[in-house]
């Protein structure tokens, strides 16, 4: 039996005292004062949120496991200095934390990084390395443009992120490429944003060699990888210009795509071009797109029912299913052995 794990999920509708609290962090931050504690927030609460809302819809779309993180767009690297964002990410992981204690058998814990874009990853290393040996989660999400729709920082493969990439080697765990919300007027969110850097971050580890350096380095692209997929030709070119290798030995023995793409049409062309062993199941629900497509009658977001409907083998389905995230996430693997799973 293949278990439906899913790589790509946000705490979207955490408890509202949680995110009233980072309102007050922030104009706290503004007036140049300590933010108020943290609130008490209830595992009762806590469950409701999860119950009404993500576990309902996994159940009642098919899955069973869903890799649990921060939501993205409420990261917000630009806000604040440092120590506002490591508070911030603490709260939101320990957050996480309580989810994965109090539904050990549906989520497992992803961590947001503290990523202040005037700050070294210092924070960013250690945030990682607490969550990861003391709370038990598989990895981490990064932003590569914490500045928030800007792109300041130096691309994925330059020195300047290699002590985070030490850390997530040591560690054995990969990173989700994931921006979180645009401060730039021209560049929505949802869809500019983040499929502009899905697209950006692949482009940058084709004009690098970051993969010399860190071999077992692992990276989930989402949201399909953008327009990777749409434009494989062009980037296959492009790395034969620069006098790069193929890529299936240059980036993309490291580099894998999920299936958070909302039509049939964009799951096909997926599985068409990018090979099976490169991809992995995500619904990033409830996410950026949460309506009923008038078109099909489902939610848009439902994209196992896209999967199902792949002409593919059942060896193949089920290394989309399980068998990719058990390999990219080791930790979890390990976790579902223990489990007898």
């Amino acid at each position: 039996m293949t278990l439906i794990i899913d790589c790509h999920g946000h705490y979207t509708t955490a408890p509202e005292a949680h995110s009233l609290w980072r309102e007050e962090q922030k104009a706290a931050f503004k007036d140049g004062r300590d933010p108020p504690p943290y609130p008490d927030i209830s595992d009762d609460e806590i469950r409701r949120t999860i119950e009404e809302n993500q576990l309902r819809l996994v159940r009642e779309r098919g899955a069973d496991l869903t890799i649990f993180s921060p939501r993205a767009s409420a990261m917000a690297h630009h806000v604040g200095d440092q120590t506002v964002s490591a508070e911030w990410a603490r709260h939101c992981n320990n957050l996480i934390y309580r989810v994965t204690q109090l539904f050990p058998d549906s989520f497992v814990g992803v961590c947001m990084l503290p990523q202040s874009p005037e700050a070294d990853l210092a924070a960013s290393v250690a945030e990682l390395e607490r969550c990861v040996t003391q709370l038990g989660f598989v990895g981490c999400n990064l932003n590569p443009d914490p500045g928030g729709g800007h792109f300041k920082l130096p691309p994925l493969t330059d020195r300047y992120w290699y002590p985070i990439y030490e850390k997530m080697v040591e560690l054995d765990v990969p990173a989700m490429i994931h921006v979180s919300g645009s401060c730039n007027p021209g560049l929505h969110a949802t869809g500019a944003f983040y499929i502009a850097a899905d697209t950006i971050a692949f482009m940058q580890l084709i004009e690098g060699d970051l993969f010399a350096d860190f071999p077992t380095l692992r990276f989930i692209i989402p949201h399909g990888g953008g327009a990777v997929p749409y434009h494989w030709g062009r980037y296959r070119g492009l790395a034969d210009m620069l006098k790069k290798p193929d890529l299936a030995g240059h980036v993309m023995n490291n580099v894998y795509f999920d299936t958070c793409v909302y039509h049939q049409p964009g799951i096909d062309l997926l599985a068409d071009v990018i090979e099976t062993k490169n991809i992995l199941f995500g619904s990033e629900m409830v996410g950026a797109v949460r309506g009923i497509d008038p078109q099909t009658g489902h939610y848009f977001d439902d994209t196992k029912r896209y999967v199902d409907a792949l002409a593919i083998t059942a060896e193949q389905r089920h290394a989309i299913y399980e068998g990719n995230a058990r390999r990219v996430f080791p930790r979890l693997d390990t976790l579902l052995k223990e489990k007898g799973l």
